[in-house]
């Protein structure tokens, strides 16, 4: 794949004298552009007292919602491996890949990634079925070791690291060391309730395990999708109120060992019980938690406001769902935008992440003898990388890397964008997501970033309200992401 330039335009990077669009990112439903990025700055699009059109986007800065951290996907074992691979026959297609996902510097011509979510052990996108301490009853555990994990996992979250500063880790076991369940295996069965104190310690391990190596989290869940039992793979039941009692005592492990910064997230599993098991959670022991994860696969976005309703104080998560393959482009684009990349945010979600960052054309490396992600349709990922070292950026990237333009610092290690009122009239075709970003210093203009998916049959001129005047827009069948910059109220 051609090197792409980090550099797009003096529109990032020059101040701004005048309310005005500038910058624009462009993915169309027919894929002539893909996250085509315009530079406008010759030509800005003024907000004025007179600009009309037939649908209106209207945005209340006066009124914010969560403050966010961005987006991204899982770097499973699968997706490590495979860019390790790259890394090890081509180092600069290597980098140049990363650069693209994960560059968030202002001025970058890529997607940003500001979230990863890593596996404590094995999951179905392993070589094969781990955890951290598979010593029968090492209640000690002398025999944890960090390093069952393969090296490359690692060190490809090193360079990731090394290119992305204000990168969010969500560490998410799938399953406890088998002696701790009742089936005595990780593949499928439930926790034993007598090894509470234990995972808690277990999990307290894997933290200090992975701050060793240069990693500190900023979150951890306690169970992969814990209604789930697979005997294919790495899987466990914990019960909600087993849930609490582990985070409880983690709560009081980490605040007592130097991770008071890092949260801990409930539930991890599907919409459809956003309103039972994660409530319950917070009712037995809220104050160990920050907040819960909502995954896509039974029931709908709009689930999440059973949980938020409940809880209004508490964060949302929107922390998996996978692509497959034999996928229509537009359909599935369409899909992740109303869903999660938008639509999971306007249901208070603080980031949106896809599952495998990488993998083959074939939905692979994929755990021998598992049941997951098989079929017609196999699982997909961000990113297609192929065994010759070519690679090629799916419907899942497209999503996030809107999403993720809209929230990035635009100062280094500065502030994560934070949701604003948006409201669309005169059109059913608009969905839109608004965020203002704030800057390091206090005379420095906020950035305001808007997120629009066009599902009309054609292009559709909108006004952007805004602070009391308005900018006309041409949005094209596809995703829109722009920026203009205005002084705080």
């Amino acid at each position: 794949m051609m090197f792409r330039s980090l550099l797009v335009g003096l529109a990032l990077v020059l101040p701004i004298a005048a309310q005005q669009i500038q910058d624009v990112w462009t993915t169309t439903s027919d894929k002539q552009s893909l996250f085509n990025y315009t530079d406008l700055s010759d030509n800005p699009i003024n907000f004025t007292s007179d600009a009309s059109a037939s649908a209106n986007i209207q945005v209340n800065a006066n009124k914010t919602y969560q403050e966010m951290i961005g987006f991204g996907a899982a770097l499973t074992d699968s997706s490590a491996q495979l860019l390790s691979k790259l890394k090890s026959s081509d180092s600069d297609k290597y980098w140049d890949l990363l650069n693209y996902m994960f560059n968030s510097s202002d001025g970058a011509k890529s997607a940003g990634m500001t979230f990863l979510r890593i596996p404590i052990g094995s999951s179905d996108f392993s070589d094969k079925s781990y955890t951290y301490d598979d010593t029968k009853n090492d209640t000690s555990f002398e025999h944890f070791d960090i390093d069952n994990a393969p090296a490359y996992l690692f060190d490809t979250l090193k360079d990731i690291q090394s290119i992305n500063s204000v990168l969010k880790v969500h560490l998410c076991p799938w399953s406890p060391p088998g002696w701790m369940k009742e089936s005595g295996t990780i593949l499928g069965g439930k926790f034993a309730s007598a090894y509470t104190g234990y995972y808690a310690q277990y999990l307290l391990k894997a933290l200090q395990a992975f701050q060793t190596k240069g990693i500190v989290a900023h979150a951890i869940s306690l169970q992969n999708e814990p209604q789930n039992s697979n005997p294919t793979y790495a899987t466990a039941q914990i019960d909600a109120s087993m849930e609490a009692k582990i985070g409880s005592e983690l709560r009081t492990k980490m605040d007592s060992n130097g991770f008071k910064d890092t949260i801990i997230v409930a539930y991890e599993h599907n919409w459809d019980n956003a309103g039972s098991y994660p409530v319950e959670v917070m009712k037995d022991a809220g104050d160990s938690f920050a907040g819960a994860a909502f995954h896509c696969y039974a029931g709908s976005v709009s689930d999440q406001d059973k949980f938020h309703d409940a809880y209004p104080d508490k964060d949302i998560y929107f922390t998996e769902c996978t692509g497959s393959f034999n996928g229509d482009f537009w359909s599935d684009l369409q899909w992740y935008l109303n869903n999660i990349f938008i639509g999971a945010v306007n249901h208070n979600s603080k980031n949106g992440a896809m599952w495998n960052l990488v993998l083959d054309g074939s939905g692979q490396p994929l755990l021998p003898g598992t049941d997951s992600c098989g079929g017609k349709n196999p699982c997909r990922g961000v990113v297609t990388l192929n065994s010759d070292g070519s690679y090629e950026p799916n419907q899942e990237f497209y999503a996030i890397a809107h999403a993720s333009k809209a929230v990035i610092p635009k100062d280094k290690n500065g502030p994560f964008g934070q949701r604003i009122d948006s409201t669309v009239s005169g059109s059913n075709d608009l969905v839109v997501t608004a965020y203002v970003t704030k800057r390091s210093a206090s005379n420095d203009w906020p950035r305001y970033s808007l997120v629009v998916l066009n599902q009309g049959d054609s292009d559709t001129s909108a006004t952007i309200e805004f602070g009391g005047k308005k900018a006309v827009y041409k949005f094209p069948k596809g995703v829109t992401t722009l920026w203009w910059y205005a002084a705080s109220d």
